[in-house]
């Protein structure tokens, strides 16, 4: 693998690796939200949403809209319902007995 995909690789999946950014993304899966939103849903401070949306943006994995004095986030479809689809897969095969993986 090139070290440059490695990198890209890495920064991808390290960005996915956090349980709030994946909260964020299932709920923008449904929906487009503003930050007072993800915060309500997830049960968290506004300012910890807020740190979580930035990779999420910075690597394109969320869009953002300005609506009047508000930022509405929404998930890029492109990117991430092959990815949702992919994982899902995965888990159906290798991972049945919910999020406990198979050993081969």
């Amino acid at each position: 693998m090139k070290q440059n995909l490695s990198e890209t690789c890495h920064l991808f999946f390290s960005t996915l690796s956090n349980p709030t950014r994946l909260g964020i993304l299932e709920l923008l899966k449904e929906t487009p939200m503003n930050v007072t939103q993800l915060a309500e849903v997830l049960n968290q401070e506004q300012s910890m949403i807020s740190h979580n949306l930035r990779p999420l943006f910075r690597c394109g994995f969320i869009f953002a809209e300005r609506k009047g004095k508000e930022r509405i986030y929404s998930l890029n479809i492109e990117t991430m319902e092959p990815l949702f689809k992919i994982i899902e897969n995965h888990a159906e095969k290798y991972c049945p007995k919910m999020g406990k993986c198979l050993k081969h």
